[in-house]
């Protein structure tokens, strides 16, 4: 079932197994901070470990059991979701199954490494910061954040956020488009575009990744334009600023505990310090940044730019925070202006993962993924070519 190899730790990947839902359907493991009737949503940290367990199905766990899906476990993720390496001292950290000296990525660790390990069809995770598309790309999968809001958050840590996605992994855009029927409402996908139209956003992105998109797109039929898209650096730096104010207001309660891992109460501490006039300017940006980008979207189908500005760091360096939160430069900006995103994989010439990060408009998140679909037609994706499930 799994084609990763050596011995694959499933415990580490999925840290609670389960059996709901319709046994012949889809196996989807299920991200730690969304509610399972029954049992604790402890977000892979020790703080919440104890807490009673969920009452309700979170409203996405609910329409995946609804749609005929088989649940086959929690899935692990880095402590809290406020990390990208996946590590987690508590809970264990997943492997990266087809790239094992590399991390896996996060926060949705688990559930990347679900999909990328052949252990579900598909899998949910969230996206604040990056956290479905960034351990997508490090996995060699595919990620998708849908357009905020459109996905129902309710039954989900944190309770509030202007930031975070609830969205699908899948190794083919056929399984990916399955998950988003279950979960989204309304979902339908359109034919692709008789001709495609593309915007490639000019960032600062590692040679290997460059040379990796520039492969990608050679083989793709479309029109492509290279733009500038403004206030780039600025979104990212004003999404690290709400996160860590949302994320200060409703569990910085914690700080302190003896109940955090090192990494989660430094960042949880120094989060309590954003300002309201840091939190103000922020808002500003965003404004700013999502009229840009819906200004780029009004005349193509999409904009892309690669998904990770580097390849994946190795698991050795993962406790270096400033070069993990590094890899979110190119991702994070989206979560900030709420618009759809999905990676598709592709590798650099070293035969290392690296992403195709494509952009839509908001709301047309069906068109997207009709799109990705077209697109993962014309690129290879010899990260996933082995996998179950691909021709």
């Amino acid at each position: 079932m799994s084609s990763f190899p050596g011995p694959l730790d499933d415990s580490a990947v999925l840290i609670t197994s389960l059996d709901l839902g319709e046994r012949g359907g889809p196996r989807v493991a299920v991200k730690d901070c969304l509610d399972i009737a029954g049992h604790v949503t402890s977000c892979g940290s020790r703080a919440l470990a104890d807490a009673a367990p969920a009452q309700n199905h979170a409203d996405v766990v609910q329409a995946l059991i609804d749609a005929g899906c088989h649940i086959i476990g929690k899935a692990n993720m880095h402590e809290l979701a406020y990390g990208v390496t996946g590590q987690n001292e508590f809970t264990g950290t997943p492997p990266n199954p087809e790239f094992p000296d590399r991390i896996v990525g996060g926060s949705s660790s688990g559930s990347a490494a679900a999909v990328a390990a052949g252990l579900a069809d598909f899998a949910i995770g969230t996206d604040t910061g990056g956290s479905i598309r960034m351990p997508a790309a490090c996995c060699g999968i595919i990620g998708l954040k849908p357009t905020f809001g459109s996905v129902s958050r309710t039954g989900a840590i944190p309770a509030s956020s202007s930031l975070d996605c609830i969205g699908p992994f899948a190794a083919t855009m056929d399984q990916l488009i399955a998950a988003m029927e279950a979960i989204y409402p309304g979902f339908t996908l359109p034919a692709a575009p008789d001709s495609l139209r593309l915007k490639r956003v000019t960032v600062e992105a590692d040679l290997a990744v460059t040379q990796a998109l520039d492969a990608a797109l050679a083989r793709v039929d479309a029109q492509i334009t290279q733009i500038e898209l403004p206030h780039f650096a600025d979104a990212h730096a004003a999404g690290m600023t709400i996160i860590a104010g949302e994320m200060a207001a409703e569990l910085g309660h914690l700080v302190g505990s003896g109940k955090l891992g090192a990494d989660i109460d430094a960042r949880l501490a120094a989060a309590g310090k954003i300002t309201a006039a840091q939190m103000e300017e922020a808002e500003s940006i965003r404004s700013c940044f999502t009229a840009k980008v819906d200004a780029a979207l009004a005349d193509c189908d999409a904009l892309v730019l690669p998904t990770l500005p580097s390849e994946p760091i190795l698991v050795s360096e993962a406790s270096d925070a400033a070069a993990a939160v590094k890899l979110t430069r190119l991702v994070r900006p989206f979560n900030l202006s709420g618009h759809p995103a999905i990676t598709l994989p592709v590798m650099t010439q070293n035969r290392l993962p690296a992403g195709v990060q494509l952009v839509g408009r908001k709301g047309e998140d069906a068109a997207l993924c009709a799109l990705a679909r077209e697109l993962e037609k014309q690129i290879s994706l010899p990260a996933a070519a082995h996998r179950p499930g691909n021709a």
